[in-house]
């Protein structure tokens, strides 16, 4: 990162800042617009867009900017970034046909309005840079191919839970280990809770009771664990991932995986792995719930050559032969702008699809739906999502949870139990179906 500090510097002092665009100005929004602006010498946040204008504004205010102006076109737009004056609107394609604007950065979680705003930027040679996993972990592949023909980058980001996995197996495979674990340390995972369960923390924490409940219930891990197992090549062990609850079984688990000197930390439990089902698989993503460093991330890796396993043991990572690697946090907010700048200044990507999608975020029931009854957003009453494998979903036609929103059900269909294509009638003319189609199509010749 001392590259990205050195690029920034240099841009500062020649007066030319990275100009990068954010569209989408909710609390996590706000967090990356008072840090661009406050904390980051030599970038520049040129424009904000909201569907609500005073979301917008909001966000520039609550980082000490007054003097913005509201603009209506593209024309508009330019002119205030020449003149170096923040701007602010409702249309978010603006930011991304706009001259003078290097990155966007999506902040939006929303998928067709995402798909939209993607296709748009690249359409326009902007990098982009997405805090949007729900789209990411649907149609992040498509996407890519579409990114690479134009010649930009299409980037995941520092800070979440999945750019900081993607950096520290960086690290890992960087000084010869082989990483047969990704994983993301919880510390609650109910897949029927609901926005009225989690009303109460959504209203402590300024949050939307539907995103809480998409960190509560399995939604967004499940999708931040696809998004990595498709930069890496890695699957899942079962449909759900093995998603150990230490917070409700640790004694069961520390005694049926003779768990010794168990205290609760993540270095603790490399025995719950079989190590020669990770190697058949290729790896595997996961998360543990109620360990420590929450809520951190991990990567347990292997070494095959006797003398680093040596040294690795001096070093107190223990013998093997899965090591344990961590990083105890997630900053989110606060290391957005440095994928903003590894993306402009560097042309590096923090997380991307290799190729084909390995994992899918699929819908399961999360109580007895009715036939007629209209599916609600991502973190709802009606569903939860969950990893399973892209060729299972692809041959049982299970419904990606992202495509989920607005859809009617033909039948009944159980609690628990996961929803096909067959089960719903979508929304028409979505391009994000059309997207979802293709890949597809692109990938696996359906």
């Amino acid at each position: 990162m001392i590259i990205v500090d050195t690029a920034l510097k240099a841009r500062a002092e020649a007066g030319n800042p990275v100009r990068v665009a954010m569209i989408g100005a909710g609390f996590m929004g706000r967090g990356v617009a008072n840090q661009i602006i406050n904390s980051v010498p030599g970038m520049s946040l040129v424009a904000i867009s909201n569907r609500n204008l005073s979301g917008a504004e909001r966000a520039y205010t609550e980082a000490g900017i007054e003097n913005f102006r509201e603009v209506m076109s593209v024309a508009d737009l330019e002119a205030a970034i020449q003149k170096g004056v923040p701007a602010v609107t409702e249309d978010g394609m603006l930011l991304c046909q706009a001259e003078g604007i290097e990155a966007v950065i999506d902040v939006t979680g929303a998928i067709e309005f995402g798909t939209q705003v993607v296709l748009e930027a690249v359409a326009h040679g902007k990098h982009i840079v997405s805090m949007n996993a729900e789209l990411d972990g649907t149609i992040g592949p498509i996407l890519k191919t579409y990114a690479d023909k134009a010649g930009v980058i299409l980037t995941g980001c520092d800070g979440d839970q999945p750019g900081v996995q993607a950096n520290l197996y960086r690290f890992v495979k960087s000084i010869g280990l082989t990483p047969l674990v990704c994983g993301n340390i919880k510390g609650l995972q109910d897949p029927y809770r609901n926005p009225t369960t989690q009303e109460g923390f959504a209203k402590q924490w300024g949050q939307n009771p539907y995103m809480v409940t998409s960190f509560a219930d399995g939604t967004k891990v499940s999708f931040e664990q696809a998004i990595v197992a498709n930069m890496t090549g890695m699957t899942v062990a079962k449909r759900g991932m093995l998603g150990y609850d230490f917070r409700l079984h640790a004694d069961e688990l520390v005694e049926k995986f003779s768990l010794d000197n168990y205290t609760g930390h993540i270095d603790d439990v490399t025995g719950i792995y079989d190590v020669d089902q990770l190697k058949e698989l290729g790896g595997i993503v996961d998360y543990v719930v109620g360990l420590k460093p929450g809520p951190g991330i991990y990567i347990f890796a292997t070494h095959d050559d006797p003398k680093q396993q040596h040294y690795l043991n001096l070093y107190k990572l223990g013998q093997g032969p899965l090591y344990s690697f961590y990083t105890p946090y997630h900053l989110c907010h606060f290391e957005v702008p440095l994928s903003a700048a590894r993306a402009v200044l560097c042309n590096d990507v923090v997380l991307a699809p290799a190729g084909a999608p390995r994992v899918d975020v699929v819908a399961i029931a999360k109580k007895d739906l009715k036939a007629g009854e209209m599916l609600d957003d991502l973190g709802g009453y009606a569903t939860y999502g969950e990893c399973e494998t892209a060729e299972i979903s692809l041959r049982d036609r299970l419904l990606p949870i992202g495509l989920s929103e607005g859809c009617r059900l033909k039948r009944d269909v159980a609690k628990d139990t996961a929803l096909t294509y067959d089960d719903v009638e979508r929304p028409v003319g979505r391009l994000c179906d059309k997207l979802r189609a293709e890949q597809d199509a692109h990938f696996f010749g359906a």
